[in-house]
Order: C-alpha cells, then structure tokens, then sequence
C-alpha cells in the first residue's frame, strides 16, 4: 500500500474515522497498532512476523537491561539485541552482496565457494524500523532514555504505518512521550496535516513521477556513454526525482501523524540550497544523518581525538551510510565520495577556523559548486553497475564526445532545465524555512486555493505507477 494510490485514500479515511470516535485511548492505540500492521502485510504478509519478533525482543531486551545493575548483564543482552536486528538485516540486505564479493576475490585466484548468491525478498523497510529499534536499546543501555512503560507504546512507536516503510527515522524518545496521553487532532492541525499530503503527494506524483523520472531513467537505462547535454539533464532530472521523490514520502508521513494529532522530526529543509556538505547532511535526510552522527560517528571518537581520526570517523561513519543504502559497490563509492567532500571541506575551512560564507554571492557559489558534486555522487547511487556509473561520469566530464550518444529528446531537456531551475530557486529562497512554516503564513483562502491547484495537477498528470525510491531501503 503506498500513499499515492486511492488504496491508501480509502485506509486513511477509514482508520481516521474510526480514531475520532469517542473510545477509550488505549483501545484508539491498538486501533493504530492494528492499522500498522495492516499496511504493512498489504507488501508482503509472512514479513510482519519479523516486525513482531524485533518488536518482542528489543521490549524485554530495553526492560531487563534498565532493571539490572550488573553491566557484563547488560552488555550481554545489548549484544543479543544487536546480534537479532542486524543478523535480520544482514541477512535479508547484504547475504548476496557478501556471497559475490567474496566470490570475486576468491577468482582472482581461480576459486569459488560452493553456494551462490540466494534469492532473497528484501522486507519493505527493514532498514529503518532496524534503525529504530536499535536506536532505542542503545539509548536505554547508556540511560539516555527509559524503557517504555507500555508494550503497547513500543510496538506502536515500532510500527506506526506514517514512518514504517520510509521513515523518517523517528526515536523512542521524540513518539512514546506522545503515546501517554490521549491525542487527537485539532481543526488546525487536521488542515495542516491534510496541506502537507496534498503536496507530498504533488511532489510524488506531478514533479518526481511526471516531469523527472522518464528523463533520469532514459540516463541509466543502458552503459552507453550519453552525450554531455543528455549526460546533464539526466543526472539534474535524477536530483530532483530523488529529492521530490524521498520529501513526498516523509511529508505525506508528516501530514498523516499530524492528522492524528502526532508530531514527527523534519526530514528536508530545502538540500539543494546547502553551502557545503556538512550543511547538505544538515538538510537531507535529517533523521538518518542524526543517526549515524548520534550512534556511529561520535561513538567512534568523533572529532575529539586529533586529525587522522576525524578523517577516518568521517569516512567509515559515509561507508556504512552508503551500504545502509544499498548491498552494492556502487553505494560504497557513493558513501565514500560524501566521506571525502566532507574531510576537503574541513581542511579548506581549517576545521572550523574559517567559516564558509553565509551570504551573498560567495554562498551562491559555493551552493552552486555543492550542488554539482552532489550529482556526480548520484550517478553512483542511481547507477547499476560501475561500469553505467564510469560511462555516465564520462559524458558529464565530455570526455569521448565523438562516442557519445544523444539519449534525450529536446522536450525531455526542456522539461528537465524548467523543473531543475524552479526546484534550485525554491530551495534558496526558503533555505531558512519550512513547508509547515510557509503553509501556516498563509490565509484560509490562499490555503484553500493552492491546495485546490495542486489537487488539480495531480489528477491531470498522474504520471506512471511508481514505487517510492526509498522502498527499496
């Protein structure tokens, strides 16, 4: 079940009514525990049996570590919860990933192991609610937080159907609070809630499904070396598939908590206007970046133990976020292109003696070059196969013009260079704000209007069928 389908439509409809009635709040909190599970099992119904075994496991797991004193206790049941939840995910993710690599080392030498890479389903979403759920037995093993009163709160803070799928990656401590007293929304929210769908969806839809995806696709679709204008507006088309793509998703999963009267953590603010890429992981994905900052890259030592280890706890902490992506050599090389731009950019401003520049035409500059690097690591993140991405590379350098292909026609370009100049001007004018912000400023009937606009956009231009990208996570 995905929020762009009239499935959806009539599951919200009906899980929203239900939750207004005058019901106990515990029974309204097994109503949306039951929904979850609903929405879930529409993808693939034997998987919510993994949902229910993170669940029960990291409950008694966070219960018995919070209740003990004894830390080689303690260790040993982190270490159990830890074993489970990335032995799932290594499993289900990474098992043929591992399998071929090895395999491919093993031939340098004219050997094989005697199994071959298994045909695995990867379970929707199993890298964030993983993340999740880690999340909160690490925080109860260092008492940063207490364990959940309630096992129905957990489960329900595990599984809530906004966040399950694509995130955003929320905590134990930023939901459950919000589970001990009754919720609902209020008139102002429900509106607000129902503004923030409209344009998730007109995101998805309109923008990343109609305007974009065709163009970026006719990009990747082969290992062709394209042409450096196709090379471009394919590689700007996939930026802003993506980017529409992703925020559609999370401002849909915003909208949907807000209409139950629930608040979730911002996951956009406008990337694309980032000066830098410490600013850019400020802005993209903002739950996964805290994340690995809170739970990989401080641990690691952070920036507290002299230079080499900096460089080398901000290069492992982008590895581990470019396979946390995907199980390819592809999202490695993406990872690790982050992880290099991020140590540049700390020897270029003297780590942090010299600050980047805040305003004018100098942050337009460096906004603009920012921008540019972004794409070229897109071509690996999109890419399927090194050899596509090198090809791809190569049209974007000009590099062989006379083998280049031409793979976009000149409406696709023209498409491509209006939608692009219209996201790269949204994203510097409200760099400093948010979409919940700029809804709220504006009146009741200008409110009403865009959304009677967007509606309209979306129903005249549905585009084709897409999952969201982040699905496949």
């Amino acid at each position: 079940m995905v929020f762009n389908s009239y499935t959806f439509i009539i599951f919200f409809a009906l899980v929203a009514s239900i939750y207004n009635l005058p019901i106990p709040w515990v029974w309204k909190k097994r109503h949306l525990l039951l929904a979850s599970y609903l929405f879930y099992a529409a993808w693939n119904p034997p998987f919510v049996l993994l949902l229910w075994l993170s669940t029960v496991v990291d409950w008694y797991v966070a219960k018995w570590m919070a209740a003990s004193e004894e830390e080689r206790r303690r260790r040993l049941l982190l270490i159990l919860s830890l074993v489970i939840n990335l032995g799932l995910l290594a499993f289900f993710k990474y098992a043929g990933f591992l399998i071929d690599t090895v395999n491919f080392v093993l031939g340098l030498w004219s050997l094989r192991l005697p199994v071959a890479a298994p045909s695995i389903i990867l379970p929707a979403g199993i890298s964030f609610y993983t993340f999740m759920t880690l999340s909160y037995s690490l925080d109860v093993f260092y008492r940063r937080t207490p364990p959940c009163k309630s096992f129905l709160d957990y489960a329900l803070f595990l599984t809530f159907f906004p966040h399950l799928v694509s995130g955003p990656i929320v905590r134990a401590a930023e939901f459950t609070p919000q589970l001990e007293a009754p919720k609902q929304a209020t008139a102002g929210q429900f509106a607000l809630g129902l503004c923030l769908i409209t344009y998730g969806l007109f995101e998805k839809t309109v923008l990343a499904d109609y305007f974009l995806a065709s163009p970026a696709e006719q990009l990747f679709k082969g290992e062709a070396v394209p042409d450096l204008l196709s090379a471009w507006c394919g590689i700007l088309a996939f930026a802003g598939q993506i980017f529409y793509d992703f925020s559609g998703y999370t401002t849909c999963a915003i909208g949907v908590a807000m209409c139950f009267g629930f608040t979730f953590p911002e996951n956009f603010r406008f990337p694309y206007a980032a000066a830098g890429f410490s600013d850019f992981w400020q802005r993209w994905h903002m739950s996964l970046s805290r994340w690995l900052r809170d739970y990989l890259y401080i641990p690691l030592g952070g920036n507290r133990h002299g230079t080499a280890r900096l460089y080398r706890n901000l290069m492992l902490t982008m590895l581990l976020g470019g396979l946390w992506h995907g199980a390819s050599w592809t999202f490695v090389i993406w990872g690790a292109m982050h992880g290099l731009f991020l140590i540049a950019e700390r020897i270029v401003t003297g780590h942090g003696t010299r600050k980047l520049p805040g305003g004018g035409p100098g942050r337009a500059l460096i906004t603009v070059a920012t921008f540019v690097c972004i794409c070229f690591t897109w071509v690996f993140f999109r890419a399927h196969s090194l050899p596509q991405a090198f090809a791809i590379c190569q049209g974007l350098l000009g590099v062989r013009p006379s083998q280049a292909d031409r793979l976009l026609a000149m409406p696709d370009i023209l498409r491509v260079v209006l939608v692009t100049t219209a996201l790269l001007a949204t994203h510097w004018v409200l760099r400093d704000t948010t979409w919940i912000q700029v809804f709220q400023r504006l009146r009741s009937t200008e409110r009403t209007l865009l959304l009677a606009l967007l509606l309209a956009m979306i129903v005249m231009a549905p585009g084709i069928d897409r999952a969201f990208v982040y699905f496949q996570f």
